[in-house]
């Protein structure tokens, strides 16, 4: 694609293209169960808000506008739970929602010390299920929410070359530049 996209960390300013793509982004999985009363759509501002308050939660940006998300927070036991992988339809099937999962996992151990990840989809989300596997996440469970709809919820340990270390600070850190 030959555009320059970059993944940093999410800021409040931020918060209503988050919530614009993720109506956008969750319109495909909504279809695929016939369910658009899931959370991803009935989200509000205010309760995006306090996401981005309390966890940490990353963005990709082409120029300004953001692209991509993906949000995390760490439990008391190390256990990262992350949610709301979105990736703008037109920028889907090259590589950005495994890069922006791959630096959420690098910043929840680092910054967070978490020791295991944990996420979930929907048991019919093929292209989903595929870019978990392929980082290395295992199904651990299945369960049925609804008529239409079973979750899997997929787990990994942390990898051994993402070692949790003190924490940088300071201007750009955690910026990441990736090639969308």
């Amino acid at each position: 694609m030959g555009t320059s996209v970059t993944i940093s960390a999410a800021t409040d300013q931020d918060a209503e293209q988050i919530l614009k793509l993720q109506y956008l982004c969750y319109q495909q999985e909504a279809a695929l169960y016939d369910d658009y009363g899931i959370e991803p759509l009935t989200q509000t501002l205010d309760a995006l808000r306090a996401e981005l308050g309390a966890g940490c939660v990353v963005v990709a940006r082409l120029g300004e506008e953001v692209v991509g998300s993906v949000r995390g927070t760490v439990d008391e036991d190390g256990t990262a739970r992350i949610a709301k992988l979105i990736v703008h339809p037109r920028m889907q099937r090259h590589g950005l929602g495994g890069r922006l999962l791959d630096a959420l996992e690098r910043r929840l151990a680092e910054e967070h010390s978490a020791l295991r990840f944990r996420l979930f989809t929907g048991h019919r989300s093929d292209g989903n299920l595929r870019l978990y596997r392929s980082h290395g996440y295992v199904p651990v469970s299945t369960e049925q929410t609804g008529p239409r709809r079973g979750v899997v919820t997929l787990e990994k340990e942390l990898r051994p070359d993402v070692a949790p270390v003190a924490a940088p600070s300071g201007p750009g850190v955690g910026e990441l530049a990736a090639q969308a």
